[in-house]
């Protein structure tokens, strides 16, 4: 558990480690989670995100070990008015995907980037962000959800809460400071970072306008991949991730809005204090963040295209072993190296769905149209691949068969066993680009055979 620092702040490395950290020594009690009096008049608080009864014997790394984290503050988090409704409500944000309140639809999506407002109206993070799709209900511990942001103000005096599940927050645009109970996160483009379910986070756009992806889980969490052949190396090692050390701020806050997100709506409660007054806190059950560019790729070194799965960072298990409720993959530069192979990845169609965003560059299997902060979603068996373009410039290379080095370049893809349903306002968007399917009609037919004659009424049979 090595200490990190990043533009001043201070990291603990490491994922699913037991940690510690206290912004004041002697404020973290020793062997004791709950003494009768707390080091410095503290209060002992745990918040759990797995049932107490969760076995602990199956591995370390599994999302059902039992997490928790202890956390040491100056008031308890209970200490707040009851929750009401939101005023006015946020009606883009979903929790339960049904007939009710998306589509279904296998066509091909695919949306330009959206615009973000420069001052108004003014849309911190909890108001900026919108469900695009997902699969699944909350209230019933299952499934996921995709959303997009484009905020242009901090939040202040507010922090959110998600009750629901973990957020995966990939920053396209702007550098997002995070404030946690455990600490603070600096998080730009590049990077991710996962706020697990039940922490209390405020969002700070340090470089202003900031836009981005958001991938939520409902009743498991993210690990890493099984790596299976690959052996003991490669793909996202566990010390790569970072968590913060404990900060804390005692202030008198009246009106301080807490903003928890509950079945997909959401509801406010006020205090009269900072929910960020943690002095010190230990356990398993932290926010964290990851840099993308310390990922080590696997690839094909003679013939083929290896399966996207080779690149997945994190996953989100089901209880069908290989089955995946949501995996985050990425497609970093690397070398491409195949012999007599078409390099880009090959024409599909998948039991699973694919949500696609660009975080910078060129895609490698689209020319054109999919742009940085833009997205796509192939669902489950709609046909998808290289557009026209991709396709005939790769087959007319002469020198195709020559390493080269991709690069300039930072995709991801959001993958599911779910099928899911869209948003109506998404498929409204004026971001959509309804001439998708365009890249795809220019594909022509190279078919070249001597049939001896043979016509369509009369096989060719060899």
């Amino acid at each position: 558990m090595a200490a990190q620092k990043d533009e001043g702040l201070q990291y603990m490395s490491g994922l699913g480690n037991s940690m510690w950290s206290e912004a004041v020594a002697g404020s973290l009690p020793r062997g004791h989670n709950s003494p009768l009096h707390c080091p410095l008049g503290l209060y002992a608080e745990q918040l759990s995100g797995t049932p107490f009864t969760a076995p602990r014997a199956r591995n370390l790394r599994t999302s059902t070990e039992t997490i928790c984290r202890w956390l040491y503050r100056i008031k308890p988090s209970v200490t707040h008015e009851p929750f009401h409704p939101r005023r006015p409500s946020h009606p883009r944000l979903i929790g339960e995907f049904d007939r009710t309140t998306t589509v279904a639809t296998p066509t091909q999506l695919r949306w330009r980037p959206a615009d973000v407002p420069p001052h108004h109206p003014p849309l911190d993070f909890i108001d900026a962000l919108y469900t695009v799709c997902g699969a699944g209900s909350s209230f019933l511990r299952h499934g996921y959800a995709i959303h997009m942001y484009a905020a242009n103000k901090s939040m202040d005096g507010c922090a959110f809460c998600n009750a629901d599940g973990d957020f995966l927050i990939v920053p396209q645009q702007g550098k997002l400071l995070i404030t946690t109970e455990c600490g603070k996160l600096l998080v730009p483009p590049g990077e991710i970072v996962v706020i697990p379910q039940g922490f209390r986070f405020a969002v700070d756009l340090p470089d202003g306008p900031s836009r981005g992806y958001v991938s939520e889980i409902f009743g498991t969490h993210f690990q890493l991949p099984d790596l299976g052949p690959i052996g003991a190396n490669g793909l996202a090692s566990a010390r790569d991730f970072l968590s913060p050390t404990a900060w804390f701020e005692q202030v008198h806050r009246p009106g301080y809005t807490i903003v928890q997100k509950y079945g997909g709506e959401l509801f406010t409660a006020t205090q009269d204090f900072s929910p960020f007054n943690v002095v010190a806190w230990h356990g398993n059950y932290v926010p964290y963040k990851y840099d993308l560019s310390k990922f080590c790729p696997f690839n094909t070194v003679l013939f083929d295209h290896a399966d996207p799965s080779v690149n997945t960072v994190l996953t989100a298990p089901t209880d069908k072993p290989g089955v995946a409720l949501l995996d985050f993959v990425i497609f970093p530069p690397r070398w491409l190296v195949a012999e007599n192979t078409f390099r880009p990845p090959y024409y599909h169609r998948n039991c699973m769905s694919e949500f696609m965003g660009l975080i910078y560059g060129i895609y490698e299997a689209k020319a054109d149209g999919f742009l940085p902060g833009g997205a796509s979603l192939h669902s489950c068996m709609t046909p998808h691949g290289p557009d026209t373009k991709t396709y005939e410039a790769t087959i007319s290379r002469p020198d195709a068969n020559e390493p080269s080095r991709l690069s300039g370049t930072l995709a991801f893809m959001f993958e599911s066993a779910l099928i899911p349903r869209v948003c109506q306002w998404a498929l409204d968007s004026p971001s959509r680009d309804l001439d998708y399917y365009q890249c795809w009609i220019g594909l022509k037919s190279h078919f070249s055979h001597d049939n001896g004659g043979a016509t369509s009424e009369e096989p060719c049979r060899k």
